[in-house]
Parts: structure tokens; C-alpha cells; sequence
């Protein structure tokens, strides 16, 4: 009897038995979670204290202060440079500006020199000659239509080259034409027609004509103080 009992738990006919564990699976996998996070740390540990034994991590750190420091003298260098670059652009466009406003300038004074070079040869046709022996002399006499029955007039009165001091006098006009088919003359001599110099003097005014007269020329005289002819010229129209 008994040796059938163990034949037949020993046998393939056995009944199965199930072994199961006292622990509950949460424990078991806490345990587990422990386990590897304590490997994790282990691992972690080992590695930091390998890259301390072989230096590498103080390469690294040294590597990366020196790069901070050339960044740093980077952004310095850069900052400079753009520094220096607005100076620049600054500097050119003033530059710029200085040059425009001298061409402005060197224009101007090119005709204001134009103007004077106009303004000496009209001078220099109206001073007297050097060897002139009257005490004035008359220059650039003008005449012209002002409009219907009037003339204008304008000259230049100087005195000659060497003479100086005050000269006081007057002049005469002589107004030469036509009128009403006849020769015709006609003499202005009025109280402002007097002058008080000491190196020119700009002669200038208007004459009424008679209705219907042509004006052929028109001359007129500078006399003295005294009434002696000084000087005299004659424009023809």
C-alpha cells in the first residue's frame, strides 16, 4: 500500500502542485525598482570616479573656462568692431556732407569770381587813362527810351589817376534830335544836377522830351565850381 502511495506521487501520473511565493508581486517589484536603481547609481559612481582618476573631467572644465574666456573676448573684439565701424560710417557721411557743401561753396565763389572778372573789365574800361591831363573824367554814359517823352540817363564820373581831395561842381545835359521835322535842341541844367566827390560819383536821372521827338544823341558836361569844363561825353541813340 504504501509503495503504491509513493509510486504514485513519484510517477507521471502525480496530481500537479503549485508552488507559490509568500511575498505579494508589489513588494517584489519594489525590491526589484530598488535593486536597479541602486545598480543605476553604481554605475553613475563609478563612471564620475573613473573620469576623476583619469583627469578627464578637469580637461573638460578647463577646456570649457577657455572657451568662455574666448567667447567673452569675442563678443569684446565684436563689439569694438562695430564700434569702430558706426565711427567710421559717421565719419563718411560727414565727410560726405563737408565735401557737397565745399563743391556748394566752390560753385558760388566761381561765379561770384565770374561776376567780378565782369564787374573789373566794365572797371577797367571806365577808369581814365594814365596819362590823362583833365582833373575828371566821364565814363559808361548810357541813354536810353524809359518810356514815351522820357529819357533815361547814367555815367560814371571819376577823378583822374593820381588826383585826390574833394571836388565839387555840376553838369549839364544837351539833348540832340528831331522834332516836328526840324532839327531840335534842348538843355537841362537843373539844381540837382551837382555832385560833391572825392573819387567817383554815379550820374544818373531822367529828361521829359516833347510829345513826337526823336532823340539822336545825348551829351553832357562837367564844369567846376567855378564853371570851367572839366569833362564831357556823348552817347548816340
Amino acid at each position: 500500500m504504501r509503495w503504491k502511495l509513493l509510486r504514485r506521487r513519484w510517477s507521471v501520473s502525480a496530481p500537479r502542485v503549485t508552488v507559490r511565493s509568500r511575498m505579494a508581486w508589489p513588494l517584489r517589484w519594489l525590491i526589484l525598482a530598488l535593486m536597479m536603481g541602486c545598480s543605476a547609481a553604481l554605475a553613475l559612481w563609478a563612471f564620475e570616479f573613473g573620469k576623476e582618476i583619469t583627469g578627464l573631467d578637469r580637461d573638460a572644465r578647463t577646456e570649457l573656462v577657455a572657451l568662455r574666456e574666448e567667447v567673452a573676448r569675442l563678443r569684446e573684439e565684436h563689439d569694438r568692431a562695430v564700434s569702430v565701424a558706426n565711427t567710421a560710417d559717421s565719419l563718411l557721411k560727414a565727410a560726405q556732407a563737408t565735401q557737397e557743401s565745399l563743391a556748394a561753396r566752390v560753385k558760388s565763389l566761381e561765379a561770384e569770381n565770374l561776376a567780378l572778372t565782369r564787374d573789373l573789365g566794365f572797371f577797367e574800361k571806365l577808369m581814365p587813362a594814365q596819362d590823362s591831363s583833365k582833373p575828371l573824367a566821364l565814363r559808361g554814359l548810357q541813354a536810353t527810351l524809359d518810356s514815351p517823352g522820357r529819357l533815361r540817363y547814367q555815367a560814371l564820373l571819376m577823378q583822374a589817376v593820381g588826383r585826390s581831395g574833394e571836388v565839387k561842381g555840376r553838369y549839364e545835359l544837351m539833348v540832340t534830335g528831331i522834332h516836328e521835322g526840324k532839327a531840335w535842341t534842348q538843355t537841362v541844367s537843373k539844381p540837382g544836377q551837382s555832385f560833391e566827390m572825392k573819387q567817383y560819383q554815379r550820374l544818373e536821372g531822367t529828361i521829359d522830351l516833347p510829345a513826337g521827338a526823336v532823340v539822336k544823341q545825348l551829351e553832357i558836361k562837367v564844369l567846376d565850381a567855378a564853371g570851367k569844363l572839366q569833362a564831357s561825353e556823348v552817347a548816340r541813340m
